[in-house]
């Protein structure tokens, strides 16, 4: 048997929040099965180590999370600031070493603490090491993106030069990458690899339109934030409620406590009015699973992804989705079961959303085209990986 892969889970194993970044680290994860071993980095050791069992108990536990950030327990943080007083430490640990892992998978979006750590990692592992990039959102939409993060980005598009190779999660993401690369001017730059994500569904929900036949429920997955687009959504909906439309919005996601305050706003405002809204805030995979079942099809007004999850597990489900028709969301539309808009704004969706709940009869023809759709399963994204991961050259 080939030895395993080093699988970096230092932000996800140590939070219980299901944004799109922790749901790909999980469902990776749980794809890899013995062919990966998890590893994170402990700032308290400064060292590099295995995961413990309540940081494993994070990784399995079906619960959402209103909280995005990482949380160690005290006891974790006093562990480890005592074994680093008491005795030097390496910064990789004994065990990590022991593994002789024939590579690195770094699925996050690492933190500057992690990158300085990093080195000590890519040095300890003999195969190659990659990276996945998710998108450059930071820099394409600064005003639409937490200010820590968009100060961040610079430097950590920099620190992804350190890698053997890059798993950009769609050809729009790859483009963006070397783009940015070449416009630092950088010459000798790692391979970068357009390989689109998985999506996992239970077997039963797939293709489940009977149970929503005649709903009029809509759903929109997806954290609230300002490049989500949620209030030019609102704006849409309340356009057709004025009407005398008949349908329920559901939204399920975390609110970004600094560009998802306004669309929080705008929910309460309407739901004060009467309107037929339901915010659920984040949710287990379980619930959500049920949500796709019980809507007649899915929205998803973002304006800019680097893949758009949302809008596969939509697919995944048999349900129809209402999405962007440019960028990584344009690439997983074209295969059919969405209605894809030029533009997302408010009265491109308006007129979108009310079509549909007029023509019961277009829902089911594109539900009929999603059903009809293959998807890359988690298990042949893992798989697919580490064979492209199997032919790369190490850099250094």
């Amino acid at each position: 048997m080939p030895a395993p892969v080093l699988l970096d889970l230092t932000h996800t194993s140590h939070t219980r929040a299901r944004t799109g970044i922790q749901r790909v680290t999980r469902s990776l994860h749980a794809a890899l099965g013995q062919g990966a071993v998890a590893v994170t980095h402990d700032p308290h050791r400064r060292a590099w180590r295995l995961l413990k069992a309540w940081e494993n108990e994070n990784l399995a536990v079906d619960a959402a999370s209103g909280r995005r950030g990482a949380h160690w327990p005290l006891a974790a943080k006093l562990r480890g600031h005592a074994q680093r007083l008491l005795r030097r430490l390496p910064a990789v640990s004994a065990q990590v070493s022991a593994i002789n892992a024939s590579g690195l998978i770094v699925p996050e979006v690492f933190a500057p603490v992690v990158a300085a750590a990093l080195p000590a990692l890519l040095a300890a592992t003999r195969g190659p090491r990659v990276a996945l990039f998710h998108d450059a959102i930071a820099l394409k939409f600064p005003e639409l993106t937490p200010t820590k993060t968009v100060a961040r980005f610079p430097a950590y598009l920099r620190e992804l030069l350190a890698f053997d190779g890059i798993a950009a999660v769609s050809e729009d993401s790859r483009a963006t990458l070397l783009d940015y690369w070449r416009w630092l001017g950088v010459t000798t730059a790692p391979p970068v690899h357009a390989l689109p994500l998985g999506v996992e569904v239970m077997g039963h929900l797939m293709g489940d339109t009977a149970k929503a036949a005649g709903a009029s429920v809509v759903l929109c997955v997806g954290s609230l934030e300002g490049r989500k687009n949620h209030v030019a959504l609102l704006g849409a909906c309340e356009q057709l409620w004025a009407r005398g439309v008949h349908f329920e919005l559901q939204l399920i996601g975390l609110a970004q406590a600094q560009t998802g305050r306004a669309a929080v706003e705008r929910v309460r405002t309407l739901q004060a009015a009467g309107r037929p809204l339901r915010y659920d805030g984040p949710a287990e995979d379980t619930t959500l699973a049920a949500a796709y079942a019980g809507c007649a099809f899915t929205v998803y007004p973002s304006l800019i992804e680097g893949f758009g999850l949302p809008v596969i597990e939509s697919l995944a489900h048999g349900k129809p989705c209402v999405c962007s028709a440019l960028g990584a969301i344009g690439e997983s539309a074209r295969g059919g079961g969405c209605v894809a808009l030029e533009s997302v704004d408010e009265a491109s969706l308006a007129a979108a959303l009310g079509r549909l709940l007029a023509a019961p009869g277009e829902v089911a023809t594109l539900a009929a085209a999603a059903r009809a759709r293959k998807f890359r399963t988690w298990q042949d994204y893992a798989g697919e990986l580490t064979g492209w991961m199997g032919g790369l050259p190490r850099r250094g």
